[in-house]
């Protein structure tokens, strides 16, 4: 058996990919819809062929804010943007 090696680009792709079928989307539709709105590409399938993509509309897409983390990180090491010992030679 021989194995399909694939670049980063279809790996990322694969994995934001949800594919289902008509029955499942019917009774899944709001989970779908919710996948869809973070990030997910939803495919709907007949007969394990795809027929139709579920896209977010854009004004319905999140909106980030910014510094909506603030006061996440409670502490950070004095040293923390020098550089790591296992780089220095490639820092030269």
């Amino acid at each position: 058996m021989l194995a399909k090696y694939i670049n980063a680009r279809e790996l990322e792709v694969a994995m934001d990919t949800l594919q289902v079928n008509i029955h499942e989307a019917k009774t899944q539709l709001s989970k779908l819809i919710q996948a869809a709105i973070n990030g997910k590409q939803v495919i709907i399938a007949r007969g394990n062929k795809p027929v139709v993509r579920l896209e977010v509309l854009p004004e319905a897409r999140c909106h980030r804010k910014i510094g909506n983390a603030k006061g996440l990180i409670l502490s950070m090491a004095d040293d923390f943007d020098e550089p790591l010992d296992d780089f220095k030679e490639y820092m030269e």
